[in-house]
């Protein structure tokens, strides 16, 4: 099964799964890359009855974080943009549809925060690696972010990828407790694809209710962001 968009996030259903494509190149966010998965959640939170959200993309990156050039241009804007990252966070982590992340390649400091806002994540086996640089690039995390890894990762593995940036590996990843299910390359979108249709019944309010109530917390603090930038 392969999903492919060379224009930036784009949004197909597939049954009862909607497919986030998030590109094929390094996927960083900007403005522009978060205008166009923004309104794709839109449509995401207007479905009614069965539903479930799987956030894929193609190539070497499924996501490689913040878009540093974007950001060393528009230094004034960091404040601002960092606000809304840390929003798109929070509204995946409280969606009220199943979501699965397919990372089929790197995920990266803001990346990989995007990928445990989602309920679950399969990985690729063979090649890619999740990685929180932060310690390495002098760049703090801040209370939201904190709370997510925290609400998301046992703790010794918090604290592992928190404080050395270690690169984990698919079955590294799996092992540790950050992915729920490691996959070859061409089997990493069927199998979170069989995950979000076996799982899109449950969408509603009561799941809404569930994730606000369960990620209280690591919710608070990603809508109300520090004045910190991230990678």
């Amino acid at each position: 099964m392969t999903f492919s968009s060379t224009t930036g996030p784009a949004l197909n259903r597939v049954g009862d799964v909607l497919v986030l494509h998030l590109g094929s190149d390094e996927n960083r966010m900007n403005p522009d890359w978060l205008d166009a998965v923004e309104s794709q959640l839109d449509v995401v939170a207007a479905e009614s009855g069965p539903i479930a959200l799987v956030t894929t993309a193609s190539g070497k990156f499924w996501s490689n974080g913040l878009d540093l050039e974007w950001l060393m241009a528009n230094a004034d804007a960091i404040p601002g943009f960092s606000a809304r990252v840390e929003a798109l966070f929070a509204r995946v982590l409280g969606l009220g549809v199943p979501t699965v992340a397919a990372i089929q390649g790197h995920a990266f400091g803001a990346g990989a925060m995007f990928a445990l806002a989602h309920d679950q994540r399969v990985m690729r086996a063979d090649r890619g690696y999740f990685c929180f640089p932060e310690v390495d690039i002098q760049i703090p995390f801040s209370v939201g972010m904190t709370d997510l890894i925290r609400a998301k990762l046992p703790v010794p593995t918090a604290n592992a990828a928190m404080t050395t940036g270690r690169r984990y590996s698919g079955a590294d990843a799996a092992t540790a407790g950050i992915v729920d299910r490691v996959a070859q390359e061409d089997d990493v979108a069927p199998a979170a694809m069989e995950r979000a249709t076996t799982l899109a019944p449950k969408a509603g309010p009561t799941l809404r209710t569930i994730k606000e109530r369960l990620y209280r917390t690591a919710l608070e603090g990603l809508t109300q962001p520090e004045a910190s930038g991230h990678q």
